[in-house]
């Protein structure tokens, strides 16, 4: 089956929401939600539009198995971690490195449901990411800190967004 990059528009939505939604709490904050939204236009003109197609299997029940219980887990961790994290370490400003963490994490079965080692990438990426940015937000309760991990993890899911569908074996190199 040829098919578009599907993962490319929720990684490229799901990029450009955190970066809009957290550039607030950084200097350049203009800069950044420009940037973010040129680089969701780039992307969906140059891999959702114009971009090459795939030839893909449609996924076993497996493996979108593996990925509704991988989102479900990502769901139910994020509000039971915020929770602690605001209420039993009196630390909210960290809560957003958390759901940067969860999402991330959320991504590690994705690689062998769907053999596409590109999630390895990106959720080592964005686990990166949260653990760095864990030590200033924890310490210090950093706003700007845990503003800072909501952008480059909205960077880190813009980029692979863009590039990920070339990454893919079995992508088409001719476009459309």
């Amino acid at each position: 089956m040829r098919t578009r990059a599907i993962g490319s528009v929720i990684g490229a939505i799901g990029g450009v929401v955190f970066v809009l939604v957290n550039a607030g709490a950084v200097p350049a904050s203009v800069v950044w939600r420009i940037t973010a939204a040129v680089a969701f236009a780039a992307i969906a003109w140059l891999v959702v539009v114009r971009g090459p197609e795939i030839d893909q299997a449609p996924p076993s029940r497996a493996a979108m198995r593996t990925y509704w219980v991988s989102v479900a887990a990502m769901v139910v961790a994020i509000p039971i971690g915020a929770a602690v994290i605001s209420n039993a370490l009196h630390k909210p400003n960290a809560v957003l490195v958390w759901v940067v963490f969860v999402v991330g994490a959320h991504f590690v079965p994705f690689s062998r449901a769907f053999g596409l080692p590109v999630f390895v990438w990106l959720s080592v990426s964005l686990i990166v990411v949260a653990a760095v940015s864990a030590v200033p937000a924890l310490a210090y309760n950093s706003a700007v800190a845990a503003g800072w991990c909501g952008v480059v993890a909205g960077f880190v899911l813009l980029f692979f967004a863009g590039v990920g569908p070339r990454l893919i074996p079995g992508t088409a190199t001719k476009t459309s």
